[in-house]
């Protein structure tokens, strides 16, 4: 009874240990020679956006007078002011306003004509390559030449519509309170719906030729193939398109500074170009900054929901 209660190492095997947890500190210490290679750009990192970042989180409790240069730390107070201030939010609609529908429109745009160009046929080439000419011109280029293109005095669309008949007086887009946000939807929509197609794209090109043929097979209508076998597969594509172009226009200033400068009476003003008139035109910085940590906030969150989308599939490293 002895020999049969002795414990497993007496009888020549060995228990097995349990696997212990790493933790990130002893991560970081096994795999510190690699993270020496990057060290310098963390370091470039920390002074070019660590530092901005720290002083304007410091800037936003502070009462920043302009022209004094008395500044005093005055707590939450530029918190207070912003989230009270009706201005912020007509702003925050026109904000969302302009994100969601730009996003929206971009989106459907992109999707058509990543299905209308994934089956082959002649030209599709150069059917492409037009198609991208939007994304790939510069945005201050863009601004300028649309500026012009809708101008309600001597614009271009203005004078052909004018010349052929079909309207009596200019028409006003960029000048008028209830069309300049379409409008200016409008132009991002054209600028952006290219990011879209090429994402689209790339994510068509990986749906299982094979399941297609088989829902075919089975008798399943195009609608069907679409909707059962095409967008369960670009999910994971789709999620990520929508967020990063949700975010770009969210951010956005190029375009829409350019095109209107907020107006007219802040009928297009956003959170981004408000920040600037904060900061640059009244020389209020503890305001704008303080409404720069917000909006920073609700893209950190963003980022958040980004990087856990994109790393959703990915596979597991050991080690």
């Amino acid at each position: 009874m002895a020999i049969a209660k002795a414990p497993a190492l007496a009888r020549g095997r060995e228990p097995v240990a349990k696997p212990v947890r790493e933790t990130l500190l002893h991560r970081i210490n096994r795999h510190r020679a690699d993270y020496l290679y990057v060290l310098p750009a963390l370091l470039v990192m920390l002074v070019v956006i660590g530092y901005p970042l720290i002083y304007t989180v410091w800037l936003s409790f502070h009462a920043t007078p302009p022209r004094t240069g008395e500044w005093a730390f005055n707590g939450v107070q530029n918190y207070r002011d912003i989230l009270s201030d009706p201005r912020f939010w007509r702003v925050t609609m026109n904000t969302n306003y302009w994100t969601v529908g730009s996003t929206l429109f971009a989106f459907i745009l992109g999707f058509g004509a990543a299905l209308a160009l994934h089956n082959p046929f002649r030209g599709r080439g150069v059917v492409r390559a037009l198609l991208l000419i939007p994304w790939v011109i510069s945005a201050v280029a863009a601004a300028y030449v649309w500026r012009w293109i809708l101008h309600s005095d001597y614009g271009l669309v203005s004078g052909m519509l004018m010349s052929w008949g079909v309207i009596d007086r200019p028409l006003v887009l960029l000048d008028s309170k209830t069309y300049v946000m379409p409008t200016l939807i409008a132009v991002n929509v054209w600028k952006e719906f290219p990011f879209v197609m090429v994402m689209l794209t790339a994510g068509l090109q990986t749906v299982p030729e094979g399941l297609l043929r088989a829902a075919r097979i089975d008798g399943a209508s195009t609608w069907n193939q679409f909707r059962h076998v095409t967008i369960p597969h670009l999910k994971g594509v789709i999620l990520i398109t929508t967020l990063l172009l949700f975010v770009i226009n969210l951010n956005s200033f190029t375009l829409v500074w350019l095109m209107t400068g907020g107006g007219p009476a802040n009928a297009s003003q956003l959170w981004i170009t408000e920040i600037y008139n904060i900061a640059f035109r009244t020389l209020q910085y503890g305001p704008a900054s303080a409404f720069s940590v917000i909006l920073f906030i609700i893209m950190l969150a963003l980022g958040y929901f980004y990087v856990k989308a994109l790393t959703a599939n990915a596979p597991r490293r050991e080690g």
